[in-house]
């Protein structure tokens, strides 16, 4: 039996996710090397079975076992908050498209980060606390977008909304729908696309690929809004699951990779005289989502970012 260390949550960690109080405390650690341990019971909470999902409770004991202190590096403190300036308080909560007592949505801005990694310094994670505002929580985060993905980024302002709301998204009880500028024309006018994912091996780790053997289900409705002959198609994206990149691969899959994803096939810089933006073209227009202590539904759409809205003028392509 190994022997055991504990730790009591702080009241700074209070709502956060298990995954994240090792990734922030004990960088060296893996999440596939967190996952094991979790799935061995090794790692307990209040001695009960955790999840790497389980948000953690102010006085909460994490349970672990003292062997994995060889391998892990000392508990440090927050380093990983972003400095911010009065420009990016300002900027920031200029984002916010809806607010109230247990909710915050932002429009995410394209290029902005949700979490910290990698040479990644300046992230809506390490900006929370610009979006407190009157209430004596952080918010806290309850699902993610890509960093090059624009749009809709729900907060939750208090640990039972986080709670709530994270389930509604594990339960698929939400509805989130994408605009998409993709290359070439549709062939249906709509449709599902059903394509397990999976991640590839080796240097593209951060890759995913269709997997039909041992991909993890992935399905995303589609439908087509619009065209520019046979050049672009403005395309509305439901994804029914929430695999990484899913939206983006779901439409490789089909013929038809997004503007501006060199990742995953549209590696053209510009089409036509005026359609210049390399930035993908993948939007997170609206979210629609049952409130966490209400009663009613919140439904929130985020207007089209800068290069976007460009390529729509350029199509001839109307929001409304």
């Amino acid at each position: 039996m190994a022997e055991k260390l504990s730790c009591l949550v702080a009241e700074k960690d209070d709502g956060i996710r298990l995954d994240k109080w090792f990734k922030q405390y004990y960088p060296a650690l893996t999440q596939g090397e967190v996952q094991k341990l979790i799935r061995k019971k090794f790692i307990r909470l209040d001695g009960k079975k955790a999840e790497a999902s389980s948000r953690l409770s102010k006085g909460q004991e994490i349970s672990l076992p003292s062997f994995i202190n060889d391998k892990m590096e000392a508990p440090k403190k927050d380093k990983s908050v972003y400095k911010m300036s009065t420009k990016d308080i300002e900027e920031i909560r200029a984002c916010v498209i809806y607010k109230d007592k247990d909710v915050i949505i932002i429009n995410k801005p394209y290029n902005l980060a949700v979490q910290g990694g990698s040479g990644i310094t300046k992230h809506v994670d390490g900006m929370l606390e610009a979006l407190r505002f009157d209430e004596p929580e952080v918010p806290k985060l309850v699902h993610r977008l890509d960093r090059h993905t624009s749009g809709v980024l729900v907060l939750a302002r208090n640990t039972k909304a986080a709670a709530k709301l994270a389930e509604a998204f594990k339960e698929h009880t939400t509805q989130k729908i994408y605009w998409a500028i993709v290359l070439g024309e549709v062939k249906e006018q709509s449709g599902v696309i059903n394509a397990p994912l999976s991640k590839m091996g080796g240097a593209g780790a951060e890759k995913m690929t269709i997997d039909d053997e041992d991909g993890k289900n992935a399905i995303t409705e589609f439908r087509v809004v619009d065209n520019l002959g046979k050049k672009l198609t403005w395309l509305e994206l439901k994804p029914l699951t929430g695999r990484t990149h899913q939206l983006r691969v779901h439409c490789l899959c089909i013929g038809n990779p997004i503007l501006g994803d060199g990742k995953y096939g549209a590696r053209e810089e510009f089409l036509g005289d005026n359609v210049k933006s390399r930035k993908l073209h993948l939007h997170a227009r609206k979210i629609i989502i049952p409130h966490p202590t209400k009663n009613k539904m919140i439904e929130v759409e985020a207007d089209l970012p800068a290069h976007i809205k460009e390529t729509f003028d350029f199509c001839g392509f109307h929001e409304k």
